[in-house]
């Protein structure tokens, strides 16, 4: 019963509408972005092109999906734009447009730039907006902002196998549909935005606001630091999971490549599920707390995993992924409090170095797989959550913030 009113009080909110429309738009944008890759092998076929040109594909896409976040979050936190998200929509769109009919090599890295350019515009404005509209609740927020975008992601390949793969790569247009959905779940975002932004400016206008960093500048850099080596330590075991994992088991047990993709699932399941719990429990714990317990507690699970049975594997891989994945949402969220005057240029920041962090980890894993055997990618990557007790020289923001 204590449950039920829990969830009664949250799903109340007053701003739970605009955070299901956030969810959902983050969950079809992250949709549309999974089908660059999943459409690789197509790609290939058609334009003849070889795998330095795939890399290149890839580089393009990560350096617009990445690196921009910052730039976009930055700029619109000096100027906010209501239509920010349909603008990035627009991108997106363009560029499956582009990537559908395009025949050349360069055709195609203008297709795939805007499609990254439209997913560095949605994370760090979608983020900002879901941490203004959770209020109190802004842990909550973030995990249901989070769920959308890793349920798009994981279904993306899936409706490419069924869309795409059995026709031809022009099939890639059906995915419009997926955007012209997406237009329409910022509708009820952008009109909140609006109103929250008329409601700011007339208080600016009554009084001078002023918002104040928690922290000392030279502290707040040190903190800072301190969560790009937590990011660091999660994205390059999450690499090691998303990316490969299946040929771990594959080689090491012997399974098909079916069973494989199920044994996945139950990972992309934990993740989706560690998500959703992690930005609750920092609400009420404090985000240093779930950062210390979802990073460092992962390492008894990464250390065990290589070394067990099939049936403890998959066990162990979701719990694995189940603590590591709480981690994200109170990142974010510790460090935007740190920044509360650059909740855009922070979220970008974070998300676009997540990004960046993932890909060149799966690359590298990839090089190390190949020269030492996939076994002892896992027996390496096993150790890298313990660099979550790094969270202990975080400060307290709970504590300071009473003060």
């Amino acid at each position: 019963m204590d449950i039920i009113r829990k969830v009664r009080k949250l799903t109340s909110m007053p701003t739970f509408n605009v955070l299901l429309a956030l969810s959902a738009a983050h969950c079809l944008n992250d949709l549309l972005q999974s089908v660059i890759t999943a459409v690789y092998p197509m790609l290939k076929e058609d334009l003849n092109i070889n795998f330095a040109q795939i890399g290149l594909i890839t580089l393009v896409y990560q350096l617009a999906a990445s690196i921009f976040q910052p730039v976009v979050g930055y700029a619109f936190d000096r100027r906010p734009f209501v239509w920010s998200l349909p603008m990035g929509m627009c991108c997106t769109s363009i560029g499956i447009v582009l990537f559908s009919y395009c025949s050349t090599l360069p055709g195609i890295l203008v297709a795939v730039f805007m499609v990254g350019l439209g997913s560095a515009t949605l994370h760090p404005e979608a983020s900002r907006i879901t941490s203004l509209a959770g209020h109190e609740r802004r842990g909550f927020a973030q995990s249901v902002f989070q769920v959308g975008g890793n349920f798009g992601g994981s279904v993306g390949p899936l409706l490419v196998a069924l869309i795409v793969a059995p026709h031809n790569r022009h099939y890639v247009l059906w995915f419009l549909l997926f955007a012209a959905a997406c237009f329409v779940a910022m509708r009820p975002i952008c009109r909140w935005y609006r109103g929250y932004l008329q409601q700011l400016r007339q208080n600016i206008s009554r009084k001078e606001h002023h918002a104040h960093l928690p922290l000392s500048k030279s502290m707040t850099w040190f903190a800072i630091g301190v969560i790009i080596v937590l990011i660091f330590s999660k994205y390059i075991y999450m690499a090691s999971l998303s990316s490969y994992y299946t040929f771990y088991l594959i080689d090491k047990f012997g399974v098909t490549v079916s069973e494989s993709q199920i044994y996945l699932f139950v990972f992309v399941v934990s993740t989706a599920a560690g998500t959703l719990v992690g930005g609750p429990v920092g609400d009420r714990y404090g985000r240093k707390l779930v950062i210390w317990v979802s990073i460092l507690g992962t390492a008894p699970f990464s250390l065990l995993m290589p070394h067990v049975s099939l049936p403890l594997t998959v066990i162990l891989s979701f719990c694995a992924g189940f603590t590591l994945s709480s981690a994200f949402p109170a990142i974010l969220l510790y460090a935007q409090e740190l920044l509360p005057t650059k909740l855009g240029m922070i979220s970008g920041l974070f998300f676009g170095f997540a990004f960046g962090v993932g890909g060149i980890a799966s690359a590298v894993l990839g090089e190390f797989a190949d020269t030492y055997g996939i076994e002892a990618v896992y027996n390496f990557c096993a150790y890298t959550p313990l660099l979550g007790i790094v969270a202990v020289l975080l400060p307290n923001l709970k504590k300071v913030q009473k003060r």
